[in-house]
């Protein structure tokens, strides 16, 4: 298993920061990173999607966990394998919320990971969650 993410203390409100988070279909609009992302089905366990970011292959996932305001799980079947991806946010205090992403590769290819898609993720997350952060304030 390799495990790898980031956090970041944002300001803002925390419902707004949610439903920007939890409307998966409009990443493209605001996270830099997204080509592409869609759901079949409602924001729910059990549903499952389409995603594409900007210099990686795309894929299925299935949201495997939703608690609302708080955290939501997406899972990807890799190659003799799966990722999975945490996303969280925890209000902590005076309209600052900390926003994180986890990533657990299990299976063969977490040495890629490792070396190449761990170390470009980890770069590209500090503007996904500035990104996050301005998108919630608009709305």
């Amino acid at each position: 298993m390799y495990v790898f993410g980031d956090e970041k203390i944002i300001s803002g409100d925390s419902a707004k920061v949610w439903a920007v988070w939890s409307e998966v279909e409009r990443f493209p609009e605001w996270d830099p990173r997204e080509m592409e992302n869609r759901l079949h089905g409602p924001f729910a366990p059990g549903t499952s999607g389409y995603s594409k970011q900007r210099g990686n292959p795309g894929g299925p996932y299935t949201i495997t966990a939703v608690e609302p305001g708080r955290m939501w799980t997406a899972e990807s079947p890799l190659p003799g394998g799966k990722l999975t991806i945490d996303h969280g946010l925890e209000p902590i205090r005076d309209g600052k919320i900390r926003v994180w992403k986890r990533y657990e590769v299990r299976g063969p290819l977490i040495l890629l990971f490792r070396l190449y898609y761990g170390r470009k993720v980890r770069r590209a997350l500090a503007g996904t969650f500035t990104a996050l952060e301005q998108e919630a304030a608009q709305r």
